[in-house]
């Protein structure tokens, strides 16, 4: 059927030529279109840019690109026909904008090529789509409006998305982003559990369920009601990858209402040798703040010196990769870590240490770019597999225009790590200096904790009430209990409970 469509609409097109143009040009589209019919996408391809090329009629081309483009898609070179559905809106001919930018956007979000799709949106009418494609503008509208800074219009296209639209789940998501961003937190909630409900049957760690439940409990803790974000944290799945982000943000709100042995318990899971891949330095300070709360000035010391060390040297190292300015640098850091986190076997190391390239590839819009090079490398390989169609013109033309791409997506790529790596700098620059002030407290509790042991007297810090519970309260409740020998364990991960007092006498 899709075939027929097509061969149908090459037969329209070419019978609308204008009568005052040139016949030839008219015969040897005829003649495409009889190839068309035939199946023979590739040498109608070739029949349509050499007309283009000989640009034997100027006022025909806005048309013959569009053919050409149509052609191209039947070859799945969907690049190298967005290319020629941008040259055709460029042109401003009033009959073939419309359904050139229509075929625009249906390509670009294939592809996930933002900068292309952008380019469509600015010059969409939103009446003029067709109601089977209107929801993914209404989507990618609602996307641009929310990374400007428009919530309120964000929150308008997303609400149009209907649940029988494949970016419903997305769309939910993002609404519910866009209204906590707002500061509309009771709307947001309705927004996230809507979600969660609409995927109460699905598998546990199902990325959608799992996510309205993150955003469930972060959306607590905007509220500041800790003791609901941290229930809702514990209910991600521990083979979800968000559970680690889920326990250090559990943490944060365990230790804004002052649960400082469970605040410790997560700490002993978030540091573990299962996790040196993450970049985590905010939680290293954090422990280190707990323990001065509770005046254990030795552990305290080892985790301002486990920060310096895994930190500052890591500081250095980016501070001297900034330095070059060949973005092809950032890229080869950047690939090298996501083999690596894929399982591949890299040679040679990247000069930045790997969890903070990783965290970067982590990034959306990273993630995003580099989506979109694969589907191009994918199809350059396609083509460069296929002999006849690589030394055809069409596979000369298209290498051409896929090489380029490929090379400015990596260098786009590049641009965006070293950026993240000049924010990760300053961020670590800041940390280093809160280190310090830190390391100050530890000296100066040291020193009014010998104070006052010199002057007789006692001083206790008050803990919160779930802090009194010990070792024979998880016993009698059915628990297996061993204590922490240096080693751990994948299925205790999670499990620690930290059982030191306060040394605050």
């Amino acid at each position: 059927m899709k075939h027929l469509i097509l061969v149908l609409s090459f037969v329209l097109f070419a019978g609308s030529l204008k009568a005052q143009e040139d016949t030839s040009v008219k015969a040897q589209v005829d003649v495409a279109v009889g190839l068309i019919k035939s199946g023979k996408n590739l040498q109608a391809a070739q029949k349509l840019l050499d007309i283009i090329n000989r640009n034997q009629v100027p006022s025909a081309r806005p048309r013959l690109k569009y053919l050409f483009g149509l052609a191209l898609l039947e070859l799945n070179l969907n690049q190298t026909a967005a290319f020629q559905f941008v040259d055709v809106v460029r042109s401003s001919d009033i009959n073939w904008t419309k359904p050139a930018l229509e075929k625009l956007l249906i390509v670009t979000d294939k592809l996930g090529d933002e900068t292309l799709l952008n380019f469509a949106l600015q010059r969409i009418e939103i009446d003029q789509i067709p109601a089977a494609n209107r929801e993914m503008i209404y989507y990618h509208l609602a996307e641009t409006k929310h990374k400007l800074g428009n919530q309120a219009e964000a929150i308008t296209f997303y609400s149009r998305i209907t649940s029988k639209s494949r970016y419903y789940y997305n769309a939910l998501y993002n609404m519910g982003l866009a209204q906590a961003e707002l500061g509309k937190t009771d709307e947001a909630l309705q927004s996230f559990k809507k979600l969660l409900n609409s995927r109460l049957g699905s598998r546990p760690n199902d990325t959608n369920k799992v996510s309205a439940v993150m955003a469930i409990a972060r959306t607590y803790y905007q509220q500041k009601q800790w003791a609901k974000a941290i229930e809702v944290y514990s209910k991600i799945p521990r083979d979800h990858p968000l559970w680690h982000s889920a326990l250090f943000e559990k943490t944060w709100a365990m230790l804004r209402s002052a649960r400082f042995r469970s605040t410790l318990s997560n700490f002993q899971s978030l540091h573990s040798s299962y996790y040196d891949d993450a970049y985590l330095p905010e939680t290293l300070l954090l422990r280190a703040i707990v323990y001065l709360y509770i005046c254990q000035y030795d552990e305290m010391e080892k985790v301002l010196s486990l920060f310096n060390t895994q930190y500052g040297g890591a500081l250095k190292k980016i501070n001297g990769f900034l330095e070059k300015n060949d973005m092809n640098d950032y890229y080869k850091e950047l690939y090298t870590a996501i083999q690596l986190k894929a399982g591949a076997e890299v040679k040679g190391k990247t000069e930045i240490p790997y969890n903070i390239l990783k965290f970067i590839a982590s990034e959306g819009d990273v993630r995003r770019s580099y989506a979109y090079l694969k589907k191009i490398i994918e199809e350059k390989n396609m083509l460069d597999d296929d002999d006849t169609l690589r030394r055809s013109a069409v596979g000369e033309y298209s290498n051409r225009i896929l090489t380029n791409r490929i090379s400015s997506t990596k260098a786009v790529l590049g641009s965006m790590t070293k950026r993240y790596l000049t924010d990760i700098k300053n961020e670590l620059n800041d940390l280093t200096e809160q280190a310090g002030f830190i390391r100050y407290e530890l000296l100066n509790g040291r020193k009014e904790l010998l104070k006052r042991k010199i002057e007789g007297k006692n001083v206790k810090v008050e803990l919160a009430k779930d802090e009194s519970q010990d070792r024979e309260f998880y016993i009698q409740n059915g628990y297996e209990y061993y204590p922490f020998q240096g080693e751990y364990w994948l299925d205790e991960i999670g499990n620690y409970h930290y059982l030191g007092r306060q040394s605050c006498e």
